[in-house]
């Protein structure tokens, strides 16, 4: 039997006085959850631009009886919360001799529709007004550019217009704000219409015309399941 050496007890009983080990409390994140208090939470301000141009601000904040949220009116020059791209975007995509693809910046450029012999617009842009409704044919349909926009329900519409510049022997520009989402989409769904492209055919022709196409989330899984 091995006995322990003299002043051991003594020892660790010195060191348990000294360091004496406390109890570990555990909280659960559930606790932490019921504790949690809307007061912690900083006051948020957010810029906010609706579909009419009005530029809003809403400051956000926690509260007692709840969220308090305080809306504000901006003046105009007082920002618009992003970065605005004050470059114009004069590149027309020929997508087919009558069929042109390109943004607002190209439709209000006189000098572009003359040089491609523009004799149609087809506006699809929100708010977006006709320039030289005097030399020049428009159809205007305002199309949000909205995931949740049936895209394909305007393509007969559209369709009809681009036919008649084509047996008018005219040029049709078609053209929304950014030349990228809602215009793009039109033209892709015509080919789709009119010409019987697959999907992926059609958006790489007019990738490769315009290559800032880009539709939106929503538009592209509609073009993808349309059956003309």
């Amino acid at each position: 039997m091995i006995e322990p050496l003299p002043g051991f007890y003594l020892i660790s009983d010195r060191l348990a006085q000294l360091n004496p080990i406390k109890p570990v409390v555990m909280h659960s994140l559930a606790q932490e959850i019921q504790g949690f208090s809307k007061n912690c939470l900083r006051k948020q301000c957010t810029r906010v631009t609706t579909v009419t141009g009005r530029k809003l601000l809403e400051r956000r904040s926690g509260g007692e009886d709840g969220e308090v949220v305080q809306v504000e009116e901006l003046e105009e020059g007082s920002g618009c919360g992003f970065v605005e791209d004050t470059n114009l975007d004069l590149q027309v995509g020929v997508v087919r001799p009558f069929l042109l693809l390109g943004s607002q910046d190209a439709a209000h450029d006189i000098d572009i529709l003359q040089r491609y012999k523009v004799s149609h617009v087809l506006n699809v842009a929100y708010g977006v007004a006709n320039k030289f409704p005097d030399y020049i044919m428009y159809k205007t349909l305002q199309i949000l550019d909205l995931p949740d926009t049936d895209i394909t329900s305007y393509l007969g519409e559209c369709s009809i217009f681009i036919d008649q510049a084509r047996e008018q022997e005219g040029v049709v520009l078609v053209h929304c704000n950014a030349g990228v989402s809602r215009s793009s989409s039109v033209v892709i769904g015509y080919l789709m219409l009119r010409e019987g492209l697959s999907f992926q055919d059609a958006h790489s022709q007019v990738k490769l015309a315009r290559p800032s196409t880009r539709p939106n989330p929503g538009f592209y899984q509609q073009l993808q399941s349309y059956k003309p």
